[in-house]
């Protein structure tokens, strides 16, 4: 049987073989449930094998999707066919003697993030893997979406390319197209942009206080930064869906769009302004790095488990280096920004006891089990590959930088890595990552390596920064040390963490514990700094709580003050090769910061 087809928008071919054609429709938004149905016509296999992803790239957890599908119907024509569940995600269909059948479900979306899908009576938003069935043996195949709003107002926005003339019609060329398109439904706010000659969409949904012509200036601005460093924009149309809501930030990246979350509030000020348009450079930086510059073990997805590389340190921690620099090379903010940004950055580092206890390749490595999970002893045992590679690549580029007189950086590293292995979209093994980075610094990094990033040695900051006329000045609390964390629930001050080896845990103090007063005196966890302020170093305090509803007491010796802030600052007197060293650098005079 021969179907006519689309490779891109109003070009038809003749092709033989299986057809996908998803439809999804909302007819009652407002109950959270998208209704999919899947036709699938010329498929001769007598049975039909669906598995619905457990995860979805970029996001790196087994996220378990299929908890979320109900009513499962499979027929052809009108004929009720026989199927069963193979396991949490895989379920089969018998149709011997048929070649064109009917599936549908339907997916409850209720949860509001860049990896998962949500639908209410104001919009519907939805990820491939958290909707879409992957067929194993079609995943090449051509797909077909068809989506039906619940009434004419709606519009739908999405990086795919529409089919001809049809109605909400779009194609994706194959499965794991389908799985890296989000889709944005509803009255959202559109606005329609060019950067170096290619459009661009921003989709806003929610109400805020954003200025949308300011936002998509500067949008631009980062585009046209990042497209320099890698000589051109890889795609012909890009997408950013954007939504507004309390409390959440976050974003996840796609190859030709990405998805955004942020304060609905959050853009008067000037500082929360300048992190938005720091996600935006991360989410965008990610097109290159990640969808195209990724890991050999990320080269092709295993839709149905977690996908293990020590590489992460350089797909989220670099990128997390530039998404501070990139806002400074477009001007958005200025070069005494950037230092106060990456010494609050320095100073979560340090303030985190897991950086002594994991290495930022095995922080990489069990992304699945430890980071989108965290404990009370999280902060005690682990560190982020966000944040730890986020050092490593500002030591690496400082190394290089200083090296060669800012004639060669990390950009040649990212540029090498593109020409090397992203335009071809072949992944690379921690050795050839190593390897392209030794290339461009031009040294034998094995040490650095074993150190920094397979090794918990501290890293070296002040050794870096001093090349370029920069130190770390250290903070010191005024009150002596205890060691935990407190959060205010329901009126009661809990202790959320404990850090390890500190007086709190040596006497007896436990994250969960209710804390209630120092000394047979009330204590709020807002007030636990000022009342530290009374007391000395090696002095011993009682503190009472609440452990697991009993009542104790404890005897905590405080010790010695522990730093508060790390601040990267100007050194008194900077020589002439320092001074060069920061104007390469950072584009402007030491004097100036």
């Amino acid at each position: 049987m021969t179907q006519a087809t689309v490779t891109h928008p109003n070009t038809y071919v003749q092709e033989t073989g299986p057809t996908i054609h998803y439809l999804v429709a909302m007819s009652q938004p407002e109950t959270h449930l998208f209704e999919v149905t899947l036709r699938l016509v010329n498929y001769s296999s007598p049975i039909l094998d669906l598995k619905l992803p457990v995860w979805t790239p970029g996001s790196y957890l087994v996220r378990e999707y299929a908890k979320n599908l109900q009513d499962f119907v499979a027929f052809a024509e009108d004929k009720p066919l026989p199927w069963r569940k193979i396991s949490k995600n895989h379920w089969q269909v018998d149709k011997i003697g048929i070649s064109e059948l009917t599936v549908r479900y339907r997916i409850f979306a209720n949860e509001l993030s860049v990896r998962t899908n949500h639908l209410d009576a104001t919009h519907g938003y939805f990820n491939g893997a958290a909707l879409f069935f992957r067929i194993p043996s079609l995943e090449k195949q051509l797909i077909h979406v068809t989506i039906v709003p619940p009434c004419p107002e709606w519009q739908v926005t999405t990086a795919l390319p529409p089919v001809g003339k049809e109605t909400n019609t779009f194609l994706a060329d194959d499965f794991d197209t389908l799985v890296d398109t989000p889709f944005e439904l509803g009255r959202h706010q559109l606005y329609q942009f060019k950067v170096l000659g290619k459009p661009h969409e921003l989709a806003i949904w929610g109400q805020g206080n954003f200025q949308a012509q300011q936002m998509i200036a500067d949008i631009q601005k980062i585009v046209q930064v990042e497209a320099q460093m890698f000589g051109g924009l890889p795609y012909e149309r890009y997408v950013f869906l954007l939504h507004l809501s309390s409390q959440a930030s976050g974003g996840l990246e796609h190859k030709n769009s990405c998805s955004l979350i942020y304060q609905r509030f959050g853009f008067r000020s000037q500082d929360k302004y300048d992190r938005f348009m720091q996600l935006v450079a991360h989410e965008f930086f990610h097109l290159w790095n990640v969808k195209r510059i990724r890991p050999k073990a990320l080269e092709v997805f295993d839709y149905d488990q977690e996908n293990y590389t020590p590489s992460l340190w350089f797909c989220e921690g670099t990128t997390s280096y530039y998404d501070l620099l990139i806002p400074l090379r477009a001007g958005i903010y200025d070069a005494e920004s950037y230092l106060n940004n990456l010494s609050k950055e320095i100073t979560r580092y340090e303030m985190t006891p897991g950086r002594k206890v994991q290495s930022v390749s095995e922080s990489s490595f069990d992304t699945w089990i430890k980071l989108y999970r965290p404990d009370a002893n999280s902060g005690n045992s682990q560190i982020s590959y966000y944040l730890k590679g986020e050092m490593v690549s500002l030591l690496l580029d400082l190394l290089i930088r200083s090296t060669y007189n800012n004639q060669r950086s990390l950009d040649d590293v990212m540029l090498k890595m593109w020409q090397q292995y992203g335009q071809a979209e072949i992944g690379y093994t921690p050795e050839q990552l190593q390897e392209v980075i030794e290339s461009v610094a031009g040294i034998d990094l094995t040490d650095f390596f074993k150190r920094y990033i397979d090794g918990t040695d501290d890293l070296p900051l002040n050794e870096y920064l001093k090349p370029f006329g920069l130190q770390l000045v250290v903070e010191q609390h005024e009150e002596p040390y205890l060691g935990v964390k407190t959060h205010t629930e329901n009126g009661r001050e809990i202790i959320k963490f404990v850090e390890s080896g500190s007086p709190a845990q040596a006497g007896g103090i436990d994250a969960g514990d209710e804390l209630l007063a120092i000394d047979g005196i009330k204590v709020m966890g807002s007030s636990l700094s000022d009342r530290l302020k009374d007391y000395q170093l090696n002095d011993t305090m009682q503190v009472t709580v609440f452990h697991q509803d009993e009542l104790h007491t404890y005897s905590i010796t405080l010790t010695s003050p522990r730093p508060t802030r790390y601040q990267v600052k100007p050194v008194e007197h900077p020589d002439s090769t320092q001074q060069q060293n920061l104007a390469g650098w950072l584009g402007v005079a030491i004097a100036t910061v």
